[in-house]
């Protein structure tokens, strides 16, 4: 296109060689050797890989690392060494011995000349426990022990141990010396060591310094027993006892299944109920009521407020119903003399001012005994409460009846029967208290 474009417009063209069949033939040729020269990356391998292996004139990688490809030129050649031009600090062979042995011993190691101190730096880390002693006459006032059957010499031979193996216990039982002083195992030394101390401590009046140890050897042998049962299970009992945890899980869960249910049932009645009342309360339903509690009143005796009372003492004879723990988790017993939900606030109160008139302790230890006996308590006091309440009502109708007799009946009186004239007197005192 650009040679017709210079025809036309009387331009020279460039000195360009001619195409003819043999130049096309040979760059054809060319291209297709390069092409066929060039590695292609395999099917499946990144790009980036690709180009890690391949520089950028197609070579090989190289089957040792260098470092000529990064730039520095230089290679693995380095220069020459940068010497600083401060004087080097002497060194010596000097002895040393360290604090803690007792034995003089002498060593040696390499220090600088220019340091002084004479200390060896590691003594800081020799910590010793401090191991209590005593006196001949201190043992026989205070340690002498005839029941473990622990003598003089086998004491100071524990405590040598103790000393001497900064109370290892493992170590002093196996260099515990069997043949002069009999076997004794690990929760034997630990038992006496332990005793002796809070036993020093004591007689010395120490015990407010530091807190005693108080060991239990016969829950360290209870522990070990247990833990060598439990190491000695065969692959039987294994699966026996996951088997039983699935099972115990499995129970839960239809437990818990069987709750959500009841709650559900509970919401549906509950729902059913409150439709029920919404729909008495239309017009038609309270005529029909109204005409229905009519008739019943004209058949019906009128009771009187004696039996309401009666009916009263009948309902709350039951006292406090407390809740029973008995479920598959950890509680506390001091749970099972919580006060139930249901309980009204005048009750609670009234059980209150019960506690405090009787002087009884509202927060007891929560043992087994005083549980039982404190929740049976608490209840008799309700139903003592409730009774009060009964019996102060049924005197004030008794003196409401008489007033009224005496009104309708001019001249005359209701004589109340002597028996219950004590107990009208000791209603209104303790209606006043």
């Amino acid at each position: 296109m650009s040679a017709d474009v210079r025809d036309i417009l009387d331009m020279e063209r460039a000195n360009t060689p001619e195409v003819t069949r043999d130049s096309f033939l040979a760059t054809k040729k060319r291209n297709f050797e390069r092409t066929k020269t060039a590695s292609r990356r395999p099917e499946g391998m990144h790009r980036e890989v690709f180009a890690l292996l391949y520089t950028d004139k197609k070579d090989a990688p190289p089957l040792l690392p260098t470092d000529t490809a990064l730039g520095i030129g230089a290679g693995y050649k380095q220069t020459k060494a940068r010497l600083g031009m401060k004087k080097v600090r002497k060194w010596e062979w000097a002895p040393f011995s360290n604090p803690a042995r007792n034995d003089a011993a002498v060593f040696h190691h390499w220090k600088r000349v220019t340091d002084d101190s004479t200390d060896y730096p590691f003594a800081k880390f020799n910590k010793q426990l401090e191991v209590p002693s005593y006196t001949m006459t201190e043992y026989n006032a205070h340690l002498r022990n005839n029941i473990n059957n622990w003598s003089k010499v086998q004491t100071d031979h524990l405590f040598d141990l103790a000393r001497r193996f900064d109370l290892r216990f493992i170590v002093m039982a196996d260099r515990w010396n069997r043949q002069q002083h009999g076997a004794k195992t690990v929760e034997e030394l630990k038992e006496r060591y332990y005793e002796v101390v809070a036993l020093l401590a004591k007689a010395k009046n120490q015990t407010g310094e530091k807190k005693v140890f108080t060991y239990d050897a016969e829950h360290e042998r209870r522990r070990k027993e247990q833990l060598e049962k439990l190491f000695k299970r065969t692959t039987q009992q294994v699966e026996e006892e996951q088997m039983l945890i699935n099972e115990m899980k499995k129970i839960e869960a239809r437990k818990k299944e069987r709750e959500r249910k009841t709650q559900d049932l509970q919401k549906l009645i509950s729902q059913a109920d409150q439709q029920n009342d919404n729909a008495s309360n239309t017009p038609s339903t309270r005529k029909y009521e109204k005409k229905l509690h009519k008739k019943k009143v004209h058949h019906q005796p009128r009771p009187s407020k004696v039996d309401s009372v009666v009916n009263a003492i009948e309902i709350g004879s039951s006292g406090i119903k407390f809740a029973d723990l008995r479920g598959s988790g950890v509680s506390l017993r001091s749970q099972k003399m919580k006060l139930p939900a249901n309980i009204g606030q005048r009750k609670v109160k009234a059980l209150e001012q019960a506690i405090q008139e009787f002087k009884v302790d509202p927060a007891p230890p929560p043992t087994e005994d005083i549980c039982i006996s404190f929740n049976e308590l608490r209840s008799d006091m309700v139903l003592l409460c409730e009774l009060r309440t009964a019996l102060s009502t049924c005197v004030y109708e008794m003196e409401s009846l008489k007033h009224q007799y005496e009104a309708a009946c001019p001249g005359k009186t209701l004589n109340i029967p002597p028996s219950l004239v004590p107990i009208k007197t000791e209603a209104l005192d303790n209606s006043t208290n």
